[in-house]
């Protein structure tokens, strides 16, 4: 009997050792990738000997600037839908962080908003642009959040959409994809490094939308070959693991912001509750929050046209609108 439970040990070790072997994927280089994914507008911040950061640069050279950040193993993709929305008013700079999308990684090892925040900080500079408004979502949420508390001085309208940052409590975690939940544990962590995880990735974004036709088999494609970059699937590790710098929002931190917020949150997300965006929204002080009814984590996609509309609608009355009032007010003539 014995003999017999360790033969079939043995023999369900060869088919998961086959199986691991047959979803095990190699890196795809860089070079590879931009030809896919990079476009006309891509461009390069070089620093160090190995590191660089994607990014993309749109839009009328004096316009009101905008800079866009993504969320987690996600890229500057996720804001095409904005950008073709602004561009034609707006200078529009959008960013791949390290780790994601066509940009190296910097330091797996400080992986987080700090570092996050600091790549955002460098494009701006290498752009000269002294002043922007700065959105993010999900993760890239995070970093905007952050990003107002540490660099106030550069910042004239911030934008949370579907943030994070939030700690969340044990029932918020039931609903979200398998994938997120596999990625918490240290073994399949492990396990899930080297293998092709599309299936994994289909379930994971049908799981971000409130409507799951929104997943095109080109969008899977694109988060699983940008996740193969070289070092990435080490990043997004270190970043599901909780080993990276982070910070945790709290209404005393965020009192601390006084840029004019505006809280965009999905009603029907699944991997942040609608509650954060409420609890972003008392805590910084003067922020507007929309909630939209029947959409997922990715507003800027699922329901592009109306919060790009949103987007404009804030702009022109609480940030640039108060801004060019004032600006009037201060270079007319005295009656």
């Amino acid at each position: 009997m014995f003999r017999s439970f360790l033969a079939v040990l043995a023999t369900l070790g060869v088919i998961l050792f086959a199986g691991w072997l047959a979803l095990k994927r190699e890196d795809i280089p860089y070079e590879q990738l931009e030809a896919i994914y990079a476009n006309a507008d891509s461009r390069y911040l070089q620093f160090g000997d190995d590191m660089r950061v994607h990014f993309r640069d749109v839009g009328p050279r004096g316009a009101p600037a905008i800079v866009l950040v993504h969320g987690f193993s996600a890229s500057l993709h996720t804001w095409e839908p904005w950008v073709n929305n602004l561009k034609q008013d707006y200078r529009v700079i959008t960013l791949d962080l390290p780790g994601h999308g066509l940009s190296r990684c910097i330091d797996n090892s400080e992986i987080g908003p700090g570092q996050f925040a600091a790549t955002i900080n460098r494009v701006a500079n290498t752009l000269k642009i002294e002043r922007f408004t700065l959105a993010g979502n999900s993760m890239g949420g995070s970093a905007a959040w952050n990003y107002a508390l540490t660099h106030p001085e550069r910042l004239d309208g911030l934008v949370l959409v579907d943030a994070a940052g939030w700690p969340r409590i044990e029932e918020e975690g039931e609903s979200r994809s398998l994938i997120f939940r596999l990625l918490e544990i240290d073994i399949a962590r492990r396990v899930m490094k080297e293998l092709d995880l599309s299936s994994l990735i289909r379930g994971g974004l049908e799981n971000s939308f409130g409507d799951p036709s929104f997943v095109t088999d080109e969008m899977v494609e694109r988060y699983a070959n940008l996740a193969r970059a070289p070092c990435h699937r080490a990043a997004l590790l270190e970043l599901v693991s909780g080993q990276g710098e982070r910070t945790e929002a709290t209404p005393e931190l965020l009192a601390g912001i006084k840029t004019p917020t505006l809280v965009m949150h999905g009603e029907l997300d699944n991997l942040i509750p609608s509650v954060h965006g409420e609890q972003f929204a008392a805590a910084i002080p003067g922020a507007k929050l929309l909630l939209y009814p029947g959409v997922g984590h990715l507003p800027q996609e699922e329901i592009a046209e109306l919060s790009a509309g949103d987007l404009r609608a804030f702009l022109s009355t609480e940030v640039y609108g108060v801004r060019d009032e004032a600006l009037q007010a201060i270079t007319s003539p005295a009656p």
